[in-house]
């Protein structure tokens, strides 16, 4: 009798363990295509830059601190605490981050429970009274869809690859914010530097205009030369209010860019040839664009799109589940769970398509058109990105040209200059040549000044281009990455 006891005990144990090792048996490898990694064609090197296989890394570190200004550095430290796109972008990350235990959630079996309380009177028959009664039911129910074809797996797929996919548009955010604010930041610079040089000119054609007025007192000049030089005075005197209007533009953009309402910002004095862009090493391999967080988050797309192939593929096969509930169901409460009240159950479901007016096979084709239009979108971002590294390095190479020979120009035309206002007191020359000369130079200042400025900013440029360093992107912010709530 004990021996008999514990024969049958052992036979429903394993009968119990083969029935647990059922679905992981049944659930095979997901159906549909498995995602290979896209591997773009590559040039050797960019266009006017050769890159040798040893050549360092230029986007390998935090490359504000290249310009070594601190006042810049605390800026860019603000805005990665501060600004809301950046914060929105977590946030974003966060919600594809829940999507994916949602998306998986249907992989473990789904329990609930049921309860219910009625009281009524039903109506019998003629000559027979009503009756009064109650039903109490309470249930604990479960129910398990085993993935065998894995179309929650690949629905799994997606959600993961998009979680990623927004976590590299948040590193994509960062760079952009980061960028922002060091070009915005030189710009305010260059708008400093062309108000100090139109304050100066101005200041030189107050002069100009005296000596004029005086020689005219004397009886050397006329009239006309006095008006030529007030209205080169007024012409440059009106860049100034227009350069200080462009300041607090530019200074309110950068507010906006830290989070901060509009004011002033503090900045180096003036942009002088201390800020020295550092130089571009001799080689760049092609392949650190593929950093870029939208290259990366373009190839996360593909992924996505691929296991969303996986999920249509596998709608053509049945759903194969088991379910079972536990509980009673009494018209009294002390019945509900013993005695006749009690109830059980246990099953297995197929549910499969037979007709669905072509929904699934165009549902496969849509998700096909939809990877294809990601795999393009890849490979232009691919090729965008190697054209803005390109257009990077000739803008750093050919603006160095540009400074030198704009330098040679500014040096010459303040001698013109001296020279000329030499010959004018000395009556060898007329107002015109004097004129000339001052009206020349000040262009000339600017272009300088824009010169310097945008040789800041094609560096900006090219370490945006080529994705930034990750030490600057993994930099953390003063937000909660995964903010707390319920």
């Amino acid at each position: 009798m004990i021996h008999t006891g514990c024969h049958d005990r052992d036979r429903r144990a394993r009968r119990l363990l083969l029935l647990l090792l059922l679905p992981l048996v049944l659930a095979g490898c997901p159906v549909g295509p498995n995602f290979v990694k896209p591997q773009p064609e590559m040039p050797p090197e960019y266009r006017s830059e050769i890159t040798p296989a040893e050549a360092a890394s230029f986007a390998a570190s935090p490359w504000w601190d290249v310009f070594h200004d601190d006042i810049l550095r605390g800026l860019i430290d603000e805005g990665l605490a501060n600004n809301y796109d950046l914060h929105t972008a977590v946030y974003r990350v966060e919600a594809a981050q829940h999507q994916v235990g949602i998306t998986r959630s249907p992989l473990f079996p789904q329990a609930s429970y049921q309860g219910a309380a009625q009281r009524g009177k039903s109506f019998l028959g003629p000559n027979i009274d009503n009756q009064t009664f109650n039903v109490f039911l309470g249930t604990f129910n479960l129910a398990w869809e085993i993935d065998v074809w894995g179309r929650i797996r690949r629905a799994t797929e997606a959600s993961t690859a998009q979680l990623l996919a927004s976590e590299d548009f948040r590193r994509g955010v960062v760079l952009s914010l980061v960028s922002s604010v060091a070009q915005s930041y030189f710009s305010l610079q260059v708008l400093d530097l062309q108000l100090e040089i139109a304050k100066r000119t101005t200041q030189s054609f107050t002069e100009t205009e005296q000596l004029f007025m005086r020689r005219f007192q004397g009886g050397v000049d006329s009239m006309l030369s006095v008006q030529r030089a007030k209205a080169a005075l007024d012409s440059t005197a009106a860049t100034i209010p227009q350069l200080e209007q462009q300041i607090v533009t530019a200074e309110n953009q950068i507010s906006i860019l830290l989070g901060r309402p509009p004011g002033p910002i503090p900045r180096q004095p003036i942009l002088t040839q201390d800020a020295v862009p550092p130089e571009t090493p001799p080689g760049l391999p092609s392949e650190l664009l593929l950093r870029r967080p939208d290259v990366l988050q373009a190839e996360q797309e593909i992924r996505a799109a691929n296991a969303q192939v996986g999920v249509t593929v596998a709608n053509f096969f049945p759903r194969i589940g088991l379910t079972t509930f536990y509980g009673g169901q009494s018209s009294e409460l002390s019945d509900l769970v013993k005695g006749p009240g009690a109830a059980w159950a246990i099953g297995g479901s197929v549910l499969g398509p037979l007709f669905q007016g072509g929904a699934l096979t165009e549902s496969y084709r849509q998700a096909k058109a939809q990877w294809e239009a990601s795999r393009q979108v890849y490979e232009q971002t691919v090729l965008t990105a190697l054209g803005e590294v390109s257009n990077a390095l000739i803008a750093r190479q050919k603006l160095e040209e540009v400074r030198v020979e704009q330098a040679k120009a500014v040096d010459a035309l303040k001698e013109s200059v001296r020279l000329a206002l030499l010959r004018y007191t000395g009556g060898l020359s007329t107002y015109f040549e004097v004129l000339e000369a001052q009206q020349q130079l000040f262009p000339a200042e600017n272009l300088l000044a824009q010169t310097d400025g945008g040789r800041l900013l094609a560096v900006v440029q090219l370490y945006a281009a080529l994705g930034g360093g990750w030490e600057a992107t993994d930099k953390p912010i003063e937000v909660p990455f995964w903010p707390a709530g319920p």
